[in-house]
């Protein structure tokens, strides 16, 4: 999944007039450390656990691990560690499919077209549900290409509290594609399987140092991200945003792995490594 967690995106606003009210070109250069795409501001200290920043009106765990527990490294384990939120009250929330919040949108047509000079993205919201762990959830497609060739389709499914505008991830499935032919499933999981259950994809009221899985499927997806600026400016093929979300992201199964990403108030995902926005708004490619 790119959307969100290689795995990208976000979004909010009825339309596209809208959607920008949230941003700014901007005609004031921004500082060298908060221009460059693949330069990310340094991170505040982790916070203390018992400190740890919840999400907007949903608390995190604040259990420790056993210390005869899972062996360090598991995934178990993973989700056990205090200083990643990985609870988040999911059942007190009464959950939407549409909506959304500045970061990430929920609104069927939205679309996100990004590119790199090898790779191209396009990420629509559907106007499809689907029922995942209980749940109705609203599916968002990925088609993945480098050069003319698709390489991967996914579906996800999201669902917002409507009392915090918290995004929650309920799982995808994956096509992976070879000379047009889908031959793989990777990454594939879905909540209320397998011990899976929903994770945060965005935060409604991010704030410098929180932490929080955006998945949470045992040895298959433990995507997981820091928020590591919240005024980062970054220039793209569709315009220069300022006051943008910027995020460390990684997976628990792969520690020594990272990517950034860049999220802009009032459009969403707007740089995921090389890849860089090129074009957003309603129904722009078929």
């Amino acid at each position: 999944m790119k959307y969100g967690a290689r795995k990208r995106l976000g979004v909010a606003g009825m339309a596209v007039a809208l959607l920008c009210a949230g941003c700014r070109a901007d005609t004031v250069p921004a500082r060298d450390d908060e221009r460059d795409a693949y330069t990310v501001p340094a991170a505040e200290p982790a916070p203390d656990p018992n400190e740890m920043p919840g999400t907007n009106a949903v608390p995190g765990t604040d259990a420790s691990p056993s210390t005869r527990g899972p062996a360090p490294g598991s995934s178990v384990a993973a989700v056990q560690d205090p200083s990643w939120q990985s609870e988040f009250a999911i059942e007190q929330c009464e959950l939407l499919t549409v909506g959304g919040n500045d970061f990430f949108v929920l609104q069927p047509g939205f679309q996100l077209v990004l590119e790199s000079a090898a790779e191209r993205l396009v990420i629509t919201v559907l106007d499809e549900t689907s029922t995942v762990d209980g749940v109705e959830t609203r599916i968002v497609e990925e088609r993945e290409w480098r050069g003319d060739r698709l390489i991967e389709v996914s579906r996800n499914f999201f669902a917002t509290c409507a009392a915090t505008d918290d995004v929650f991830y309920f799982g995808e499935e994956v096509d992976d594609y070879v000379d047009g032919e889908a031959v793989g499933h990777a990454g594939e999981w879905l909540a209320g399987e397998d011990g899976a259950r929903a994770g945060l994809i965005m935060p409604a009221t991010p704030s410098i140092g929180m932490r929080y899985f955006q998945e949470v499927a045992p040895e298959v997806a433990m995507d997981r991200a820091e928020v590591v600026s919240l005024t980062h400016a970054l220039e793209t093929p569709a315009g220069t945003f300022s006051d943008c979300l910027r995020t460390q992201e990684g997976s628990a199964l792969k520690p020594g792995e990272r990517e950034f990403k860049t999220y802009a108030p009032g459009i969403g995902l707007i740089q995921d490594q090389s890849l860089l926005l090129v074009a957003f708004g309603y129904d722009l490619v078929p």
